[in-house]
């Protein structure tokens, strides 16, 4: 008792408000008890009544009972449990109505569940039975129709059978009429034949599956192979035999060309094309399905071309050895008559072999270039040891434009092999002439040694001017004969006069008004023939040849024409020296414009300029010749190796600048010989003024000035007119005169302006008139009246022929208008 006294006291004071309580709460703890009650209170009234209800009733009992009172710990924590039960349970109430709600819905949903699974087994019991009588009626309807299906199966296969089997009988058959002794080839049985075997080979080949079909097929091939022999050896006799008629007939050649040759060597061999045409035609048929057809076309081939080497091949040769015969000595007609020879065979035999054959056949190119084998062999002994090349051009014209221009491009196929050849000639010909000429540059023209004749110059210009001065002169006294002829012989003598002068070439040169020095044979020799060659050649190589030729061809000839030049120049004057290459510089300029070529040729050359300072450099760096990093022998091997450079040699610009170089000497030599006092004075004023003094030019006394000017006026009106008379010599063109003279003229009229502006600065008015320096347009009207002195001659000659045309009757003067 008092134990619970005591327990009972210390709940009591658990809480308690005063300073002694037990244990006492926080204000949070507090704070969360009050919030408690407050749920307590707000929840479910009914529920919380009845579980009130039931708790005051319990506990009513419980202290009606023995416990009336807590007293320990451990019944307090009882009562607590207690209580949260019922709490628990008084708020899951609603929720345990609701579960006893679905507890009674789904033993419902499980009753209409098996309900639901047996009509489901009656369902699939009743389609089972269904499916089964479905099948078995499905089942008897695809048999019948299989039924039906393998009757129409059968039926086509015995069809089929029965169509199919014809190809394994008719082996046996076919066998038999090829074994037959009666059977001929150009027949239209055979021919069945042919197409039955092919057509079998066919079906052999697609249906390979087929039971013994391989051996068929080889039973079937074996029948083509004969059929492949007997059209073999019925063609192969057939041409046999033509050319056995040919060879035992004694026959002359294609040489002949006559009717009975043609026919002999063509109209036999066309006699049999129509035994061997259909054949032919099947096999080319054939041919392009079979490779046994193919074979057998191109054995036809080389047995036809074999053949037909055997008939044409000596006749041919006998044929090259009748023109060659005929030819002897001319070569040039010797390769036209035996290229034309082969050109008319090889077009022939083209024509011929297309009579027999229509499909291409690379063995006849083969065959017609073998034919023409024999023109070479002809022809190249005799090439090999021509040395004129005159008559190498000639040849390679004849090959190049006759033979390969007109025939072998207009007809292409025939000619291949012909054109072939024809090239191979070619090229041995334009060899053999490139030869020669490179040869005749050397002997010709570089090695060319000059005679008096060649190098008396001017004597033979002037002999060739008087020689034309006569003609004109005979010419102007037929004119005065015919003036006193009555008018009715007029007529006839002006048909006689025009006719000769027509005829007459130096007349025509003269009247053209034309120096002789003009005509091709006063030419230089060397100039002359090299013009020769490089025309020969123009036609006659390929261009970067002729270049590299043209280009040696003007060097050498420049160099002949200077090496003339200084003999002419020790012989006669260096005015003529001048003017001589002057005038074949002009010539040889003026012939190679026309051909269309590039003069420009390159050479290549080592430039070892590097090499020296590379050398020095590696003498300086001799340290440095084992190291590793700057090397100096490496440097050196870098560094001093020689260069190749590329020089542009043009053989037109060489002879141009040659001509300029050679005016100016002949423009500076004018200007000595005409006034070379007055140049003599400039150059003491030069050297006067060149020491840097401010004195009076050492040109002398008044007098002395003038016995010099004196002396320069004297020399331009004695040596002027034969400088210009020489320049008509050479030149015979009035242009080149002027454009010759003008510099001189005013290298004249520079230095009398000079000279005369000198006498006036250091001379005195008195010394002038004493010295009468003449003024620069007095100067130009004595040169240009001299130059009209030269030509008087040419004028009064020019004024005698008017003069005389005057004078003459109509008919006469009709005459030289129309000359």
């Amino acid at each position: 008792m008092s134990n619970s006294k005591i327990v009972t006291d210390n709940l009591i004071k658990w809480d308690d408000s005063s300073i002694n309580a037990l244990a006492p709460l926080t204000i949070n703890q507090k704070e969360w008890l009050e919030n408690l009650e407050e749920q307590i209170s707000l929840s479910d009234s009914v529920n919380f009544i009845e579980s009130n209800e039931k708790i005051n009733s319990e506990s009513k009992s419980n202290i009606n009972g023995t416990v009336e009172r807590i007293e320990t710990c451990q019944e307090l924590l009882q009562c607590y449990t207690e209580l949260e039960k019922k709490y628990i349970l008084a708020e899951d109430a609603k929720y345990m109505t609701y579960l006893e709600q679905l507890m009674c819905r789904r033993e419902e949903c499980e009753n209409l569940h098996s309900q639901i699974g047996k009509s489901l087994d009656d369902f699939t019991s009743l389609s089972k039975q269904y499916s089964l009588v479905s099948g078995k009626t499905t089942s008897l309807y695809d048999a019948s129709e299989q039924l039906i299906a393998d009757q129409e199966t059968l039926n086509t296969l015995t069809n089929s059978v029965a169509e199919y089997i014809k190809y394994f009988k008719e082996v046996d058959i076919i066998m038999d009429k090829l074994d037959a002794p009666t059977l001929s080839v150009n027949s239209e049985v055979f021919f069945n034949l042919i197409e039955k075997i092919d057509t079998n080979m066919d079906f052999m080949q697609n249906n390979s599956t087929f039971k013994e079909s391989a051996m068929y097929l080889m039973k079937y091939r074996h029948c083509q192979s004969k059929a492949i022999t007997l059209m073999t050896n019925y063609i192969f006799k057939s041409l046999t035999n033509a050319t056995e008629s040919i060879l035992n007939t004694k026959s002359g050649g294609l040489e002949e060309n006559s009717d009975t040759t043609l026919a002999l060597f063509y109209g036999r061999f066309q006699s049999t094309l129509p035994k061997v045409k259909l054949i032919i035609e099947r096999i080319e048929t054939m041919s392009y399905k079979r490779q046994e057809y193919d074979t057998l076309l191109t054995e036809c081939h080389q047995y036809y071309l074999s053949q037909r080497g055997l008939v044409l091949g000596p006749s041919v040769q006998r044929a090259l050895q009748s023109v060659k015969d005929k030819c002897n000595g001319d070569h040039c007609s010797l390769v036209r008559h035996s290229c034309a020879l082969l050109l008319h065979a090889s077009i022939d035999e083209h024509r011929l072999f297309y009579q027999f054959f229509t499909k291409f056949s690379p063995s006849l190119t083969a065959y017609l270039e073998g034919l023409c084998t024999s023109l070479y062999d002809t022809l190249r002994p005799f090439i090999i040891h021509i040395n004129h090349l005159e008559t190498l051009a000639e040849i390679c014209c004849i090959l190049r434009i006759e033979m390969l221009d007109e025939h072998v491009q207009n007809n292409f196929e025939p000619l291949q092999g012909f054109g072939n050849i024809c090239l191979q000639l070619l090229h041995d010909v334009q060899e053999r002439l490139v030869f020669r000429a490179h040869l005749y540059l050397q002997t010709d023209v570089v090695g060319y040694k000059p005679s008096p004749g060649d190098l008396s110059y001017p004597e033979k210009l002037k002999m060739m001017e008087e020689i034309a001065q006569s003609i004109r002169e005979e010419t102007r006294q037929i004119k005065l004969k015919r003036i006193s002829v009555s008018s009715m012989d007029s007529n006839i003598s002006e048909q006689i006069s025009r006719t000769h002068l027509t005829m007459d070439p130096i007349y025509q040169r003269t009247n053209m008004g034309n120096s002789p020095a003009d005509l091709h044979g006063m030419w230089y020799p060397t100039v002359r023939r090299t013009l020769v060659c490089l025309s020969r050649l123009y036609r006659c190589v390929d261009r970067p040849v002729f270049q590299s030729l043209s280009q040696e061809a003007i060097t050498l000839c420049v160099q002949s024409i200077e090496e003339a030049k200084q003999q002419i120049q020790l012989r006669a004057s260096q005015l003529d020296a001048e003017l001589f290459q002057i005038k074949h510089l002009l010539i040889l300029r003026e012939q190679i414009a026309p051909f269309q070529v590039d003069f420009t040729v390159k050479e290549y050359s080592l430039d070892f300029s590097k090499v020296k300072t590379a050398a020095f450099g590696l003498l300086e760096k001799r340290s440095r010749l084992f190291t590793l990093s700057n090397n100096a022998l490496l440097e050196f091997l870098l560094e001093g190796a020689p260069q190749m450079k590329e020089h542009l040699i043009d053989s037109r610009k060489h002879v141009d600048a040659k001509l300029k170089s050679t005016c100016q000497r002949l423009i500076q030599y004018s200007t000595n010989l005409l006034i070379e006092p007055v140049l003599k004075l400039l150059e003491k004023a030069k050297s006067t003024s060149s020491s840097g003094e401010n004195k009076n030019p050492e040109l002398g006394t008044a007098q002395d000035v003038a016995t010099s000017v004196s002396d320069a006026i004297r020399l331009i009106k004695f040596k002027l007119p034969g400088l210009q008379q020489s320049m008509q010599l050479y030149l015979a063109n009035k242009e080149t005169e002027c454009i010759l003279f003008r510099p001189i003229k005013n290298n004249i009229v520079a230095a009398f302006t000079q000279l005369l502006q000198i006498l006036n600065t250091y001379y005195n008015s008195e010394d002038l008139m004493l010295i009468a320096c003449p003024i620069p347009e007095q100067i130009s009207v004595m040169l240009s009246s001299s130059s009209l002195i030269t030509q008087g001659k040419i004028i009064d000659q020019e004024q005698k022929q008017n003069v005389i045309s005057d004078v003459s009757s109509p008919n006469v003067s009709i005459e030289k208008d129309e000359t």
